[in-house]
């Protein structure tokens, strides 16, 4: 388990921005008073809003040395959310990364995290796991990602 990363504040822009990025039309991501209309005091996010809050928390498992994820060799496999609550604009949240497993696959390696993620009572509002590949670095493979000169 990591420690936590900083608060996140969830603010009525990053709602919206994000609902827009993801093509999520639900008024309630846009407009206050459609969002109270369902019962909420704020703008709803989208369910997938919480990778933005777990991606913080997660940083800590890619910079950990011990770790040894090289981030230049990784490949998204799986990402998947439970909700316990809605995620509202104006609430500050906690994310807490915790490094699951690590499965070593031939050369490379399988990692998996949990993102736990509270409100500011503590309250769980979501979990996020995530699992990516980290591929193995190949024999002579240290010029990869450098343009050749031809």
């Amino acid at each position: 388990m990591y420690p936590p990363a900083a608060p996140y504040q969830v603010s009525r822009e990053a709602v919206r921005e994000f609902a827009t990025a993801v093509k999520a039309g639900h008024s309630a991501h846009y407009d206050v008073a459609a969002a109270a209309d369902l019962g909420y005091k704020d703008l709803v996010a989208p369910p997938s809003f919480a990778v933005v809050v777990a991606q913080r928390a997660e940083a800590a498992v890619i910079d950990d040395a011990e770790a040894g994820i090289d981030f230049s060799r990784v490949v998204h496999a799986d990402e998947r959310f439970t909700h316990h609550q809605s995620i509202l604009a104006g609430e500050t949240l906690q994310a807490q990364a915790i490094l699951d497993r690590i499965r070593v696959m031939g050369a490379g390696a399988m990692v998996s995290t949990r993102v736990e993620i509270t409100d500011e009572d503590g309250e769980a509002r979501a979990t996020v796991r995530s699992s990516i590949l980290v591929r193995a670095e190949e024999a002579g493979d240290e010029s990869a990602g450098k343009e050749s000169g031809a």
